[in-house]
């Protein structure tokens, strides 16, 4: 039986060893790329172990990550993904909305909330960083290894390997030892380590860490 395109995309085959919180974060940074997310929803329970839901706020979103996404070798273990069935019981009690009312109405009310819950949410990650600093990022002449600052201190080595290897040409993310708000991020040109600057210049790996990116020093 064909699942219908929604805004909820099913992810399995996760990696049952990651904690939760950990988890709710690399799913964001990694699915917030493809547009806004309304809400993450991943539960340790034995039932619900390996598996999660990223709710979009457009339908779009849902469709590009489930395409691009596919497969993805999300720590270590390729990600199953599918649309949600629109009745999936875990986010409609997520939601709010579990009961045996008409479909029609239960749409209606989880549109209703989708647009309430919006202000709250951190914007799209490829948005334009809501608080831009009034003094633009002094850069230094293109380099093909990346310079990243401002990073959330739980940020990881996989969570910026996940961001980073989309774009042609990565090769590694290095951390600093003793600094978690500093990374390195090579790629095998200037020019493709450009791209990914552009792309994820401002991107929030939390809600509150706009990531700044420059070209090392040489």
């Amino acid at each position: 039986m064909d699942i219908r395109p929604n805004h909820t995309v099913y992810i399995n085959n996760i990696n049952d060893k990651v904690k939760k919180e950990e988890l709710k974060r690399s799913l964001y940074a990694l699915f917030s790329q493809f547009g806004q997310i309304v809400d993450i929803v991943a539960m340790k329970t034995m039932k619900m172990r390996g598996q999660a839901f990223v709710v979009f706020k457009e339908l779009a979103a849902a469709t590009n990550a489930l395409r691009q996404l596919q497969g993805f070798p999300f720590y270590n273990k390729p990600m199953r993904i599918q649309y949600a069935k629109t009745d999936s019981e875990v986010i409609a009690k997520v939601k709010g909305t579990y009961g045996d009312k008409e479909k029609k109405k239960d749409k209606k009310k989880k549109a209703l909330e989708l647009t309430a819950n919006v202000p709250k949410k951190p914007p799209p990650g490829l948005a334009p960083p809501l608080h831009s600093p009034v003094v633009p990022v002094p850069d230094n002449p293109p380099n093909f290894i990346l310079f990243l600052s401002n990073l959330p201190e739980e940020t990881n080595e996989m969570m910026l390997s996940m961001l980073f290897n989309q774009f042609p040409g990565f090769k590694e993310v290095r951390l600093v030892p003793g600094k978690h708000d500093i990374a390195f991020v090579e790629f095998e040109s200037d020019n493709q380590a450009g791209v990914a600057k552009d792309a994820l210049q401002g991107f929030r790996i939390t809600a509150t860490c706009a990531m700044k990116i420059t070209y090392a020093k040489k």
